[in-house]
């Protein structure tokens, strides 16, 4: 009997592809003669946009550098420089009709001396993830064939993005100037409510300041939530989120009086994001036929969804780098742009890499600035399944334990997702085989294999399942490989 098949078609929203991406932006600077060193540069980068494109991924932001040196009277001075930049990523599969969220960093800096003036070099990085529509095709009913037909929980990808703002005032003692400030964002939590994301983190602010004329390193952590509007939001489902600086200011009042700094911190955050909706359709996941083979093409699929979010706060420290020579010469005054490269194994648990950051000293009454780098190996605990999403540094300290041989500490504050595949078989196709020319035995016993189910069991002998269950009223099932399974067939 040929096979007459019916089938449920649906679109759906998925991750089609992570790409990266890297374009190097210039800033030039021209603080004026007597300078010969920037002692310390904070590149800011801003996304702006990210679409898609025929065979392409458009992004671009602006990318503000903050430059800290010393003039010739001695006293530090800032300049700050901003360009815009745009880029692209390229793809075969890319259309406009896709919707792209771009995590834009800057992965390493360089300045270089001409004539008078300093160009610095800025190598911004681009993830870019992905989404577009996909369609399914489930088999629901087969005359022909016998199906095994049960609810399917199929997943669909729901992305969202927002913006908010976060400000924070505080006071610093003895503080004259602010110099320069560096932030780092985490999200230490992300869950659904009903209609909305709930996005909780923490800023890691870094500020270099001026007290008593030297320069000195300031820190402080900065909580934020945000609420993020969204229609398909399931209550109590957890949700992967990248939170992004779209634009900091610091202001500082200075009161002489009473010797005390206000210091204003305000920015803009933009968040983007994505979890998994499920539903369930019931639907084919197997079939064959009694009277011969059928072509039966099967479905997989494994999104990767977020089941938790972990926070880890761990202290390293040891003998670190510098790029300069020091001695007991050398008064260190403040570590400043703190930031870590580091990789994860999940098959460990362990996170390894390196914290970077400038170190700014005086030697002979002149400043200098050095980078310096604390390698780090971190064993994070209960971290099965994750995967890490990113990594704050705060609280850098560095002392020279000999002459020309320096130690830091600093603090990692360390979120991770914890993810797993989701995963789901159904048919998408069934087609005729070959039909069975020899008849049918009148007795066929079958010898199971521990674990058989009363649907394997079926298959193997191709008979309903609702057969199977008459000849083998007793047994139970799964069954465990020791019983026997004796099928008659009246002859028709």
């Amino acid at each position: 009997m040929p096979i007459k098949a019916e089938y449920q078609t649906e679109t759906y929203l998925k991750k089609l592809a992570d790409v990266t991406s890297q374009s190097v932006v210039e800033c030039r600077f021209s603080p004026g003669d007597g300078v010969s060193e920037l002692l310390a540069v904070c590149p800011q980068v801003c996304p702006a946009v990210c679409e898609a494109a025929s065979g392409r991924i458009n992004y671009g932001g602006r990318l503000v550098c903050t430059a800290v040196y010393a003039g010739v009277d001695g006293r530090l001075g800032r300049a700050q420089k901003g360009a815009e930049f745009t880029h692209f990523a390229e793809g075969e599969n890319f259309a406009p009709a896709q919707t792209a969220f771009c995590r834009l960093g800057c992965e390493r800096v360089t300045v270089r001396r001409e004539g008078s003036s300093f160009v610095v070099s800025a190598v911004i990085s681009a993830h870019i993830s992905v989404y577009g529509s996909a369609e399914r095709c489930l088999l629901t009913s087969a005359d022909g064939a016998v199906c095994d037909m049960r609810p399917a929980k199929l997943l669909t990808a729901v992305t969202f993005s927002g913006e908010s703002e976060v400000e924070d005032d505080f006071e610093a003692a003895g503080v004259e100037d602010i110099l320069m400030h560096d932030a780092r964002c985490v999200v230490t939590d992300c869950r659904c409510g009903a209609g909305e994301i709930r996005i909780n983190g923490e800023i890691c602010l870094s500020l270099l300041a001026v007290r008593g004329q030297e320069p000195v390193t300031l820190d402080r952590t900065i909580p934020f939530s945000a609420e993020i509007l969204c229609d398909d939001a399931v209550a109590s489902c957890r949700a992967q989120c990248c939170c992004q600086l779209a634009e900091a200011a610091v202001s500082a009042q200075v009161n002489e009086e009473r010797g005390r700094c206000a210091v204003n911190f305000s920015a803009r955050l933009k968040f983007f994001g994505e979890f998994c909706a499920p539903h369930e359709v019931v639907c084919a996941a197997d079939a064959f036929r009694t009277d011969g083979t059928a072509e039966v093409e099967m479905c997989t699929e494994a999104p990767l969804t977020c089941d938790d979010i972990k926070v880890w706060s761990e202290r390293v420290g040891g003998v670190c780098s510098v790029s300069a020579k020091l001695d007991y010469g050398c008064a260190l005054k403040a570590v400043v742009l703190p930031s870590a490269e580091c990789t994860w194994s999940a098959d460990t648990g362990v996170l390894e890499g390196a914290v970077n950051a400038t170190l700014i000293y005086s030697r002979g009454g002149e400043m200098h600035g050095a980078e310096i780098t604390l390698p780090f190996s971190a064993a994070l605990s209960g971290s099965e399944n994750a995967i890490v999403t990113g990594v704050a540094v705060s609280g850098v300290s560095v002392r020279q334990r000999a002459e020309g041989e320096c130690e830091a500490e600093a603090v990692l504050r360390i979120t991770a997702a914890v993810c797993t595949h989701k995963e789901c078989s159904y048919v998408c196709r069934i087609g005729d085989g070959r039909d069975d020319d020899a008849e049918p035995c009148a007795i066929s016993v079958l010898v199971p294999e521990p674990g058989e189910t009363l649907w394997s069991a079926a298959k193997r002998l191709k008979l309903p399942p609702e057969r199977v269950q008459e000849a083998c009223a007793g047994a139970t099932f799964p069954l465990s490989g020791s019983e026997r399974i004796l099928i008659y067939r009246r002859k028709q």
